[in-house]
């Protein structure tokens, strides 16, 4: 057998061990693990009443004042997984302290609270443009507003931000955060 037709037939017999286990044995397993967990594997998608109504993992725009808001979103028009990013603007750029100061004046009209009080994940969008949570801080200032807007009182809206809260990773990494298209969720299936 010739040198040439020696290696060819190696180089064959690599790409169809490979082809096996990357194209065949490694998607296959990824998928397994994946039944394992559907929910998460799925999208952690949120339901209510049967209908998909958002992602745990997604942050989505809402309307109207009966519902809890969440950050801003720099990605595309808001919300867009496919123009997921920040601004890229520092924090000494007057095109982004401009955005941040409207966004705390428009945020304090909105809750009637003196423009100080308004916490910086009200005014700050997320790296990714997408993030679902908020401080609880910025969920407890939207509960008087959420209770009138929508006839209940802050006691119960105060409970449903408690069950959309989570705590920090482990016990000590990050900071605890409410998921708002959760509590969202929540309320939409009050009705």
């Amino acid at each position: 057998m010739t040198p040439f037709l020696r290696q060819s037939l190696a180089g064959l017999r690599l790409m169809l061990a490979l082809t096996l286990v990357l194209g065949v044995l490694y998607p296959t397993a990824v998928w397994a693990v994946g039944r394992l967990v559907p929910d998460r594997a799925e999208g952690s998608l949120i339901e209510v009443d049967g209908q998909v109504v958002g992602s745990h993992l997604l942050g989505q725009a809402v309307d109207g004042p009966g519902w809890f808001h969440p950050r801003p979103s720099a990605a595309g028009d808001g919300y867009d997984g496919l123009a997921s990013g920040a601004s890229n603007l520092g924090p000494e750029n007057p095109d982004l302290l401009a955005e941040v100061e409207a966004r705390r004046a428009e945020v304090a009209a909105r809750e009637g609270v003196d423009p100080a009080l308004v916490p910086a994940d009200a005014v700050t969008a997320s790296a990714s443009g997408l993030d679902p949570h908020v401080s609880p801080a910025y969920a407890e200032l939207q509960v008087p507003r959420v209770a009138r807007e929508r006839g209940l009182d802050e006691a119960t809206v105060r409970t449903l931000v408690g069950q959309a809260t989570a705590g920090r990773d482990l016990g000590v990494l990050g900071e605890p955060r409410v998921n708002v298209v959760e509590l969202n969720a929540s309320l939409a299936a009050l009705g």
